[in-house]
Parts: C-alpha cells; structure tokens; sequence
C-alpha cells in the first residue's frame, strides 16, 4: 500500500502545459483525511482542457489530473467514511485546485464523497461519471420547472458526446420524446439505440437565426452553447425551460431576451462542480432508477490510464463517443 503510486500529472515546463505519467510516493499525495485506492476515472471534455493546456484549467503545479475517481477507502480519519467503503469524488476543483483521479491512490475531503449507489460496479459510476452525473442534474432541472413527459419534445444538443448520450438514455427511459442534435451523422444509429426518436444535423441550430421562432422545444438539455443554444432558447414552447451545463462549441450566447419575456422560457444554469452534497446524492439516487444499465455498456469504452495525452485531444476535437472509462491501473 504504501509503495510507488502511477499517477498522470500536468505540470509547466519553459512556460507550456506538459503532462505525463509518474510515480509518486504516499507522501507526495495531499494532506487530506481519506485515503482512497482509485480503481477508475473517466474521461471528459475538462479534462481535455486540463491535459492538453487548452484552457488554463489546473490552476497551481504540479497537479494529477482526472476531475473524478471512484474507489474503496483504505484509510479514514473521518468518522463517516471508514476502510472499505466504496466511493465516488465528482468535481469538488480536482484537476484544479486539488490533485484529481488519475492516480492509483488519492487523498480526499470527506465532504467530497458520496457513497457508491448499490446499483452500480465502480466502473459503472465512472462510465457515468462527471457527464453523467451532470446530464442526471439537468434532467431533475428540468421536471423542477414542470417539463413531463407526454408533452412536446426535448432536445438534447452536443448529443453523442458523455453529457448528451447519458441525457439522451435517461429522458428517453422516462418517456420523453427525444430529439438528438449532433454534428456526426455517423452516430445516428448510435443515438437511435440510446432511444432518441429523431437526429438532427448541429448544423440545423448552429447559424445565426431570429431570437424567436417556432415553437417546438418542452425543455433542452445543452452542453455546447452558443448560436446552438440561442436557436434552443428561440425555439422552446411557453413556459418551456432550457438546462445549459456546457461549452463544447461556444462560451458566448449570442442571443435576445426575447424568449424570455414573451414566451416565460426559464435558462437554467447547471454547474456539477460545487454541487451540494444532497443534490449530489439525489442525482445519484435517480440515476440508479432512471438509467438502464444496458444502455449504459452501450455508450461506454475502457481505456488505460497510458493513453490519456492521445484521448485528451480526441474529445477536445470531438471525436469521443459517449463515455471513457480510465483504468488507473493499466
């Protein structure tokens, strides 16, 4: 246990991002009171950002990547967290601010944990991961301003990347009628099978358009912003509401408050980072009911920790297909 640890780490080198593999010892690791062995992280378009140095991400140096983990605690001086627990970090400034989950051995905040649904193997939670879990958030977003199923269509924009393809699976499961929006049509079999009732090409809502039209969406779930999520706004029903939890495309929204103060729409801010415990656990909770866990094998790949610097630039380039599952041990 306590003998050399792999871990992937970015660091600065003559003022540019490098990242790669190194040992670490347990004395190295933060001093913080939960001692977690990491069996999987995951992949997502953050961690792109954080490993290639695209966007000022990790904020001090060195730093492990990975802004997720799920393992089994060996050592705890929180009483609520004891040796062999199973859990899961999300978020919580890892691969920023504090040391992340491409490690074999982490040391985390007990505050940070949630403990593993009994639903879900380890690499399930992180095939789910920070996507996942944030695609689950928008979802609860959006049946908290009244979108039901039964009504007018969701749309699910940046679709076959982790946020989208979970969102797609989940609203599909409860019986909305899904429209998936994606810039690669080669995926449209794919997102059939993830239950979307119609693919539509990004193209579609990617150019500039009036900042309202017709009406079509009940409630969306985005994760690319931008012209895509200005057009989402100007299409959602009255009263319908907009989830926006990404910035794949755009950071900007080059829209109008139009479709807020004539058609009552609702844009719903989504940050999964510094979420609250009990919004954490409740996501978790229905993610255990309302994804099918076949679904979930379907749109998930596992990948060794090794071949991070490679997948970094596949997602930032969009060409990842629904979730990567990092073993940390490979």
């Amino acid at each position: 246990m306590g003998g050399a640890i792999r871990a992937f780490v970015i660091d600065r080198v003559d003022g540019r991002t490098s990242s790669g593999m190194r040992e670490l010892s347990q004395a190295e690791l933060p001093d913080e009171p939960v001692l977690v062995q990491v069996a999987y992280s995951t992949l997502n378009f953050k961690d792109g950002l954080a490993l290639t140095g695209a966007a000022p991400i990790a904020l001090r140096m060195p730093m492990v990547g990975g802004i997720d983990l799920a393992g089994t605690v060996i050592e705890s001086r929180a009483p609520e967290w004891r040796p062999g627990d199973k859990v899961i970090v999300n978020g919580w400034g890892l691969s920023q601010q504090h040391w992340g989950g491409y490690a074999q051995q982490q040391r985390v905040r007990p505050e940070w944990l949630v403990r593993l649904p009994g639903a879900f193997s380890l690499k399930q939670a992180m095939a789910i991961g920070t996507a996942g879990y944030t695609a689950m958030l928008c979802v609860l977003a959006l049946e908290g301003m009244g979108v039901r199923p039964g009504g007018e269509e969701v749309l699910v924009t940046g679709a076959a990347g982790g946020v989208g393809s979970v969102a797609v699976a989940i609203l599909a499961r409860l019986g909305h009628t899904v429209v998936a929006a994606t810039g690669r049509p080669d995926t449209s079999d794919y997102l059939r099978g993830l239950g979307a009732s119609e693919v539509i090409e990004r193209s579609a809502l990617a150019a500039h358009g009036p900042p309202v039209q017709e009406e079509r969406w009940a409630g969306v779930v985005d994760a690319v912003g931008g012209h895509i999520l200005a057009n989402a706004l100007a299409q959602t029903v009255y009263g319908g509401a907009v989830a926006a939890c990404g910035l794949a495309g755009s950071r900007d929204l080059p829209g109008s408050v139009l479709p807020f103060v004539l058609r009552g729409v609702s844009l719903l801010g989504i940050d999964s980072v510094m979420a609250p415990r009990a919004a954490r656990e409740e996501a978790w909770r229905r993610l255990s009911v309302d994804l099918d866990p076949a679904r979930l094998d379907e749109m998930t790949v596992v990948e060794p920790m090794s071949k991070l610097p490679e997948l970094a630039q596949k997602i930032l380039a969009g060409e990842i297909r629904g979730r990567t599952v990092i073993d940390v041990n490979e």
